[in-house]
C-alpha cells in the first residue's frame, strides 16, 4: 500500500516538472535535437538552445573578443597584450556535432543531477607580426630604466695599462628570443598569464669576476703585454713586439685566449713577402763572368699556414720566444745568393755544364741540350735537383698505337725540372757546339756517360740546378 501511494505521488510530480518547464518554455530544449539541450557548456561557455554553426560562432568570438594575456615581470610590474590588438582568434575543431548526437542519444538529458559540461582543446591564431611588434613595445623590452646584464670580462688593450677584469652587471633587460618564444607559446596555449622570469626570460650573469678561467686570461693576457716573438733570416731579425700582440687579442666562445687571424695572417705575408726568394728574379754570375737574371722555384718559402698556426701557438703561452719561421721550401743560404756556394750551372748558349763545390769548380762537362728547332729548347731558371736514381728506362709521351715516342735506357737520371734532367746520353758520339739546334734532346741534359758517372755522387736532392743562356 506504502509503494503505491509513493508511485502516484512519483507520477504526480512528473507531471507536475512537465508543466512547469513547459510553461517555463523549455520544451523546446527537450524536443529540437538540432540544439544543445539546457545547461550544456565549452569550456565553461553557455550554448543552450543553440545548433552547432551557432554554437561554434559564439565560442569563437567570446574568445576573440575577451582574451588578453598578462605578462607579469619582475618586482611585481604588469603588463597586457589584447588579443585585438594581435588578431586573436579561435578555431573550435569538430567535436561539438558529437556532444549533440550524444545527448540525443542518450535522452537529452538536463537539469541539476546532470552534467552537461564538456572541455574541447582548440586552436589559436594570431597575427606574428602584431605580436612581435607588442611584445617590441612592452617596457621591459624597450623601456626606460633598463640595465643592461653583462658578464665580467677582460677589459681592452690600452696602449702602458695592463689588463684588468671588468665586474659582472645585474641588470633587468629581458632575453628578447626568449621572450619571444615563451609569449609565442603562451599566446598559441590561450594562456591568460605568463611569469617572465619563471619562464627564464631574463637575461642572466654566466661569468663572474670570481672565474678561474677568466683570472687566468687576464694573467696571460699581461704576460703577452710583455712578450717579444723574435724571428731570424740569416743575420737579420724581425721583432713582434708585446704591443702588436695585444692588438690581435681575441676573446673565444671556451674562454680561451684568442689571436685575430687575419692580423696574424698578415703579418705572416709580410715577412713572406720581404723574405721568400722562391719565385722571384735574382741575379746570377755565371762562369764566363756575365750577369744574368733569372727565376725560377727553387729558394726559400714560408708555409703560411703552417707558421700563422704555429704563431697563434706561441701568442697563446704568453711566453717570449725565438723562432726560425715554417717553410715551405727551403734554400741553401741567407747570405749572399740563396743558392749559396754549391750547385749545378747550365750554360745553354754554351753548351757546357759546371759543378761548383764550396764556390769552387770541381767537376764540368760539355752537354747537348733540348732541340730548338723542333720547339724543345731547355727552359731557363733556378730549380732544384728532385731526386737521383740509376738504372732508368726514360719514355716519351705515348702514342695512339700503344707505343712510345721514344724509350732510352740511362745509367744517370738527375731530373730538377719535372720531366728534365741531367742524363748520360751513350748514344751520342759527340756533345757541345751547336748539336742541340737541330739534333737536340727532348730538353733534357745529355752527358757523356763517364761525365755523368763522375757527377752522380756529387749531387744531392735539392741541390740548385741553374740554367741560363
Amino acid at each position: 500500500m506504502k509503494n503505491w501511494k509513493q508511485a502516484v505521488k512519483g507520477m504526480a510530480f512528473t507531471a507536475a516538472f512537465a508543466m512547469m518547464t513547459t510553461a517555463a518554455g523549455l520544451t523546446a530544449f527537450a524536443d529540437d535535437e538540432s540544439q544543445f539541450v539546457k545547461g550544456t557548456t565549452i569550456n565553461g561557455i553557455g550554448i543552450s538552445g543553440m545548433t552547432v554553426e551557432q554554437a561554434k560562432s559564439q565560442i569563437e568570438s567570446f574568445y576573440a573578443g575577451q582574451y588578453t594575456l598578462t605578462v607579469l615581470e619582475r618586482n611585481g610590474k604588469k603588463e597586457t597584450i589584447k588579443g585585438s590588438d594581435i588578431g586573436f582568434q579561435v578555431s573550435l575543431p569538430d567535436g561539438l556535432q558529437a556532444i549533440l548526437d550524444e545527448q540525443n542519444a542518450t535522452g537529452r538529458n538536463f537539469g541539476p543531477s546532470v552534467d552537461n559540461s564538456h572541455q574541447l582543446t582548440m586552436k589559436n591564431v594570431f597575427d606574428e607580426a602584431a605580436l612581435d611588434a607588442q611584445i617590441q613595445a612592452l617596457n621591459g623590452v624597450s623601456g626606460s630604466g633598463i640595465i643592461t646584464t653583462a658578464n665580467a670580462y677582460v677589459s681592452a688593450y690600452q696602449e702602458g695599462q695592463p689588463f684588468t677584469i671588468v665586474k659582472e652587471v645585474y641588470g633587468n633587460n629581458l632575453d628578447l628570443e626568449k621572450t619571444r618564444t615563451a609569449i609565442r607559446q603562451a599566446v598559441s596555449a590561450g594562456a591568460k598569464e605568463l611569469d617572465l622570469e619563471g619562464s627564464g626570460c631574463y637575461a642572466a650573469v654566466t661569468v663572474t669576476a670570481e672565474n678561474e678561467a677568466l683570472i687566468a686570461r687576464c694573467a696571460v693576457m699581461n704576460q703577452c703585454r710583455e712578450m717579444a716573438v723574435t724571428y731570424t733570416f740569416g743575420q737579420q731579425q724581425e721583432v713582434l713586439d708585446g704591443a702588436e700582440i695585444c692588438s690581435w687579442i681575441t676573446y673565444q666562445a671556451d674562454g680561451k685566449l684568442g689571436v685575430d687571424q687575419e692580423k696574424a695572417a698578415a703579418f705572416v705575408a709580410a715577412l713572406a713577402a720581404k723574405y721568400d726568394t722562391a719565385g722571384s728574379s735574382r741575379t746570377f754570375r755565371t762562369a764566363a763572368g756575365a750577369d744574368v737574371a733569372l727565376t725560377g722555384p727553387y729558394g726559400w718559402k714560408l708555409d703560411q699556414a703552417a707558421e700563422t698556426a704555429a704563431l697563434t701557438a706561441v701568442i697563446q703561452t704568453g711566453q717570449s720566444q725565438e723562432r726560425e719561421p715554417v717553410y715551405a721550401q727551403k734554400a741553401a743560404s741567407r747570405e749572399g745568393t740563396d743558392w749559396g756556394g754549391t750547385y749545378v750551372e747550365i750554360d745553354l748558349g754554351g753548351q757546357h755544364v759546371y759543378m761548383v763545390q764550396d764556390h769552387q769548380l770541381v767537376w764540368d762537362s760539355p752537354c747537348v741540350t733540348g732541340n730548338v728547332s723542333k720547339n724543345y729548347t731547355t727552359p731557363e731558371g733556378i730549380y732544384g735537383l728532385t731526386y737521383k736514381e740509376t738504372d732508368r728506362i726514360l719514355r716519351g709521351a705515348k702514342k695512339a698505337d700503344g707505343t712510345y715516342e721514344y724509350e732510352s735506357h740511362v745509367d744517370y737520371w738527375m731530373p730538377f725540372n719535372g720531366g728534365i734532367g741531367l742524363h748520360d746520353a751513350s748514344w751520342r758520339g759527340e756533345f757541345g757546339g751547336t748539336i742541340y739546334k737541330t739534333n737536340g734532346s727532348h730538353g733534357c741534359i745529355n752527358l757523356p756517360v763517364k761525365k755523368a758517372a763522375a757527377l752522380y755522387p756529387l749531387l744531392e736532392k735539392g741541390m740548385p740546378i741553374i740554367c741560363h743562356n
